[in-house]
């Protein structure tokens, strides 16, 4: 086998994959947004997901794609480990349809499709038109790269060292890590069984050995999801572990079958097609490991919090006090509407703690968790105002339907200082991004300001929370905001002076300034949360304040 025979094998190799993703994307633009919605809405049954996993994956050709998408709807709070486990599986039976496609052996017709496919997708108007111009065009690129693979390998039939290496090939264990390198290289198990169905083609793939090839490739093809999933919450880490998990067992239960058992000869008897022969082992080392760990997936649910420990934090995408189908008397229901804004109050003082000393600190370690702090605020704010409209059409006391009207401008206030905490962790990023460094003199400012902040945020959630704003702790509060804003104008004159001084840059100024004006806001919102308490006292004071 020649250099030209190998560049003709990376090229077909090229071609395939290109268009096996160029199809699936043609595939999944032409379906439009229905395989999302189906993946989203009808996945509650996890028989009813399984079967939805395998319908997407045949449409998108790609089982990694399905799980890295289920790993989304994870993490958005959308679909839960379960519930996922299933498409999952689901997904990995429906990636060979494209092993039964290679095995039809329709590459005579690739030029025809690539002919048609390229019209459609230049000239035709309508976007639907172009995009099963692309899926044509994708399959005919995949056949005709199959072709070339093929071509490309029909020299080593009088390759005498492949011909002795392949007719000697009876190691599970080599078999198995060759296929896992293979896949783990080409990042895909359909377009790594396609490399052994075009040898198969040439008759220089015996399905024995293919077997343990087979059962290497689909463990290897895990590592798609695995890479995505490394900066993942810790839910979608453990999506990918089902993905490995699904393979592993499926290898752990094959590569005996194969070595004590008669199965590879009985297909070779029935399917006298060695392509053929290819694709039915690899539908059923598939649909018999799907079959076996369905009925299991709680237990496979189990494993993955083993490797992966459940940690506080993951129960956050829930109300945890609020029950939105059981509507009690009107003093729980404002028990738990508290309790739930007490914990949306924690989560924005520690995102605005942690992005304030990462600041001062030129940490960028917890921007993760404050983003994740960031999207828990998020979810509260909408859930409790959904509550909050539920109730709203009850009749309640007057008492309790003026302080649920509150509590919809707390949490308002409150989403608004999470997103200063953001803002606070951008300028971080920025100071990171371009080695900016402040003065011991700029971070002792920032801290006493952002201490001050979150003292403030505590006592008006406290005082918001017991309803218990008097007219002195009103002034009280407002001789706080009017101190740390007095602290803040400070702080801008101090830097104006660094500037002038030149200890400091002017671009290190920006994100100082940028700094100081969120945890200015901050002051405000948090003060807002004490003028909303709902007291006669507090909204007379508020008056004479304006006045």
């Amino acid at each position: 086998m020649g250099i030209n025979s190998i560049i003709s094998l990376l090229g077909g190799l090229g071609a395939f994959l290109f268009g096996m993703d160029y199809m699936g994307e043609g595939l999944e633009l032409a379906a439009g947004p229905k395989m999302k919605d189906l993946l989203e809405k009808l996945t509650r049954n996890r028989f009813i997901g399984f079967l939805l996993g395998t319908l997407v994956t045949v449409v998108i050709q790609s089982s990694s794609a399905t799980t890295v998408m289920v790993m989304g709807f994870i993490n958005a709070g959308i679909m839960d480990l379960a519930q996922a486990t299933g498409v999952i599986f689901g997904a990995n039976i429906g990636t060979t349809i494209t092993s039964v496609l290679i095995a039809l052996d329709v590459s005579g017709i690739a030029p025809v499709c690539i002919c048609i496919g390229a019209v459609m997708l230049l000239y035709a108007k309508k976007k639907r038109n172009r995009y099963i111009g692309q899926v044509i065009l994708g399959f005919g690129i995949l056949f005709q790269g199959l072709h070339t693979m093929s071509a490309a390998m029909s020299p080593l039939k009088d390759y005498a060292p492949f011909q002795e290496f392949i007719m000697n090939a009876k190691n599970p264990l080599l078999g198995f890590v060759v296929g896992v390198v293979i896949c783990a290289i080409i990042q895909s198990s359909s377009a790594a069984v396609g490399v052994l169905q075009a040898l198969a083609m040439q008759g220089l793939m015996p399905l024995h050995f293919a077997s343990y090839l087979i059962c290497g490739i689909n463990v290897g093809s895990s590592t798609p999801p695995l890479l995505s999933a490394l900066n993942a919450k810790n839910n979608a880490k453990r999506a990918a572990i089902i993905y490995l998990i699904f393979n592993v067992v499926g290898a752990v239960l094959f590569i005996p079958l194969v070595m004590f058992t008669p199965l590879t000869d009985v297909i070779e008897r029935l399917v006298p097609s060695s392509v053929f022969q290819v694709s039915v082992f690899h539908i059923l080392f598939k649909v018999v490991t799907g079959v076996l760990l369905l009925p299991c997936v709680n237990l496979v649910v189990k494993w993955t919090y083993k490797i992966i420990p459940k940690q506080a934090h993951e129960s956050a995408f829930r109300l945890e006090y609020i029950d939105k189908n059981m509507v009690g008397s009107p003093a729980v229901m404002s028990l738990q509407v508290g309790r739930e804004v007490q914990r949306m109050a924690d989560v924005v003082r520690k995102n605005l703690v942690d992005a304030s000393e990462g600041l001062i600190n030129h940490d960028l370690s917890n921007a993760n968790q404050i983003r994740e702090g960031e999207q828990v605020i998020d979810y509260l704010a909408s859930e409790i105002t959904d509550y909050l409209a539920q109730v709203n059409s009850l009749e309640l006391p007057v008492s309790v339907s003026q302080y649920l009207g509150c509590v919809f401008h707390a949490i308002n206030d409150l989403e608004q200082i999470g997103d200063h905490a953001i803002k606070i962790l951008e300028q971080n990023e920025k100071c990171c991004e371009y080695a900016q460094h402040y003065t011991e003199e700029a971070k002792e400012e920032l801290r006493e300001i952002y201490q001050l902040d979150a003292e403030l945020l505590d006592e008006t959630v406290k005082r918001f929370l017991n309803r218990e704003v008097t007219v002195e702790q009103w002034f009280a509060i407002k001789k706080k905001e009017r101190k740390i804003i007095k602290r803040v104008t400070k702080a801008q004159s101090n830097h104006m002076e660094r500037l002038r001084l030149k200890e400091c840059t002017f671009d290190q100024g920006l994100t100082f300034v940028e700094a100081l004006n969120s945890l200015s806001r901050i002051v405000n919102h948090a003060s807002n949360i004490a003028e909303v308490a709902g007291t006669q006292n507090v909204g007379t004071m508020a008056q004479k304040e304006s006045m």
